[in-house]
């Protein structure tokens, strides 16, 4: 394995992607750091706007306090998990930080860079909550042409709870 992509964010299914890394049989040479930034925050709007109206989007934020605060947010989550990774082997390490629809970006940035398989968190939700919301890593499954490993936290596992970090189930993605 040469190429792995790791899907970062501040929730706590992120935290999960750390013990799956740690249980992988073989490190892989290079490891890509992704954080897509949401520029509509918690609105449901970014899935109603192309390619256009994202493009008009990034013009109106750029140079403002908000972008400028999803900057630094998306700076300090690349730091903190490229820190965590670098104690755990020697490999390459790089950050990527775009913005626009999560696991459209994630699955896009994979083609580009040829990975071997995605690693990504799975936030929990559940319900009325992920019917509403929709679900990342469930795209990621169902969108992505390599393997993908979607890593879920503890049952009952709270934000920054030492459970938060260990996943409780792995659902693997591999087509032949």
């Amino acid at each position: 394995m040469k190429k792995v992509l790791i899907a970062v964010d501040d929730t706590r299914g992120t935290t999960a992607v750390l013990k799956v890394f740690d249980n992988l049989v073989r490190p892989p040479e290079e490891v890509i750091l992704l954080h897509v930034q949401r520029l509509e925050g918690r609105s449901l709007m970014i899935d109603m706007l192309g390619e256009a109206e994202l493009a008009t989007l990034r013009e109106s934020l750029e140079g403002t306090e908000y972008k400028e605060e999803l900057d630094r947010k998306a700076e300090k989550i690349l730091a903190h998990y490229k820190r965590e990774l670098s104690t755990r082997g020697l490999f390459h390490i790089r950050t990527i930080c775009r913005d626009g629809i999560p696991s459209e970006v994630i699955l896009k940035v994979a083609e580009e860079e040829a990975v071997d398989f995605i690693l990504a968190g799975c936030n929990g939700k559940r319900g009325f909550d992920r019917l509403i919301t929709g679900c990342v890593s469930r795209d990621l499954e169902l969108g992505a042409s390599m393997p993908v490993i979607v890593a879920k936290p503890a049952v009952g596992a709270h934000a920054g709870s030492p459970a938060a970090a260990h996943p409780g189930t792995l659902v693997l993605k591999e087509e032949f």
